[in-house]
């Protein structure tokens, strides 16, 4: 069951930190989705090693959203280091 409020979050987290951050940022509402997602496991593991929750509890809104917010920045990092297309 906390896998599935992670994805659940992670979901609404992914949207609200597309709104929130400025620049270029991961086209289409699957890949926006992704990395909320991605981020929300990125702060329940995280938050899961340094014992910040228990094991079977997942990160809650504030965390996911810093996960998410991480996993852009280095999104936005990886494309600013890219060339334009050619």
């Amino acid at each position: 069951m906390g896998l599935i409020w992670t994805i659940l979050i992670g979901f609404v987290v992914g949207l609200l930190a597309k709104f929130v951050t400025h620049g270029p940022g991961p086209k289409g509402f699957f890949l926006t989705a992704a990395l909320g997602i991605a981020g929300s496991l990125l702060a329940t593991f995280i938050g899961r090693a340094l014992h910040w929750y228990a094991a079977g509890q997942s990160a809650g809104f504030i965390g996911a959203f810093v996960g998410a917010l991480v996993l852009l920045f280095i999104y936005h990092m990886a494309i600013k280091g890219r060339g334009p297309a050619a």
